[in-house]
């Protein structure tokens, strides 16, 4: 692992969409034009070999700042750059989708799935030898060489995943973008995946930008975590010392509806309010609204990401001022 090494940079992104209602209704109801700001000025970089994490609650824009990564939606502001790969090109990027289900096409048979990158990227010299990688891909992912003659539709959640893993190696990338890779999938195939992927990250030297709600998985893959909420970084850090010492207060209730196995009945201060919405986001600091230890300056001034404790990067006043 060389971890000194930049694999994917991500400085100042943001990321607006467009929500308003169709022209004439706007016209005749006199509604304005609504905008939502899914990420904003967010950065980070992912060293080579190591994962990268970030977590947070439904429709804080982690899932929009995979899609980010991948090109597949373009960025508002900033700048997303890529570290160099094999003989000096760009890292090649890929993704695993969350629904394994729906990522499939549904009429091809599986060896045609994970053969179409290698075909178009030509990485390959004949259909022979893109037979053979096929088979050898699937092995790899702990299927047969046979079910490349299947259709998706025969095989079981878990299965249809690793299959959208063999076809993310496929184009033979350096960077794997995992957004929520498990969260479809029962819990006892969760850890069958989770731990398929520890192994082809130390087996191909693989980096991983991965996309999760679920704390426990998080924990089980990363190196390095960051905290989104309501479309914003408000905590990175190492991950033991995200676990064991959380700055944010974000954090600490994320953490904090975590089963304790030992204390399964321990008390847990409920925290008050909902997500507020990204149509109308409150001033200042968003969690100020639900956090336990607001002050005056949280409702008006918006905190930075800067330098806390050890390591870790934290956008809190209190924190700050401790």
């Amino acid at each position: 692992m060389n971890a000194l090494v930049p694999a994917l940079k991500v400085a100042g992104v943001s990321k607006i969409f467009d929500v308003s209602a169709p022209w004439l209704n706007r016209v005749i109801e006199r509604r304005p034009k609504l905008f939502v700001k899914a990420v904003s000025d967010i950065s980070f970089t992912v060293e080579k070999g190591t994962c990268f994490s970030i977590v947070g609650e439904s429709g804080c824009g982690k899932s929009t700042v995979a899609r980010l990564v991948t090109g597949l939606y373009g960025t508002t502001q900033g700048d997303i750059t890529f570290g160099k790969g094999a003989a000096g090109r760009p890292i090649r990027v890929q993704m695993i989708f969350q629904d394994p289900h729906s990522s499939l096409n549904p009429r091809w048979r599986v060896g045609d799935i994970i053969a179409e990158p290698i075909r178009e990227m030509k990485l390959r010299d004949s259909e022979k030898e893109t037979t053979d990688r096929v088979r050898e891909l699937l092995e790899t992912v702990g299927l047969g060489a046979d079910d490349a003659l299947k259709y998706p539709h025969e095989f079981s959640g878990g299965q249809r995943q690793r299959i959208s893993i063999a076809r993310a190696l496929a184009s033979e990338p350096e960077l794997l973008v995992c957004d929520e890779p498990t969260s479809a999938l029962d819990v006892s195939v969760q850890a069958q995946i989770l731990n398929l992927m520890r192994r082809l990250q130390d087996e191909l030297g693989l980096t991983y930008l991965f996309i999760s709600h679920d704390l426990s998985v998080v924990r089980h893959m990363s190196d390095h975590i960051a905290v989104m909420y309501l479309g914003r970084i408000v905590e990175q850090a190492p991950v033991e010392q995200l676990f064991t010492a959380p700055q944010h207060p974000y954090s600490k209730l994320l953490l904090a509806t975590i089963p304790d196995i030992e204390n399964p009945k321990r008390q847990v201060d409920v925290q008050a309010g909902e997500p507020p919405s990204p149509l109308s986001p409150p001033p200042g600091c968003a969690f100020h609204p639900r956090c336990p230890i607001a002050m005056k300056k949280c409702s008006e001034v918006m905190p930075k990401l800067e330098q806390a404790e050890g390591k870790a990067c934290v956008a809190c006043h209190a924190v700050a001022q401790n």
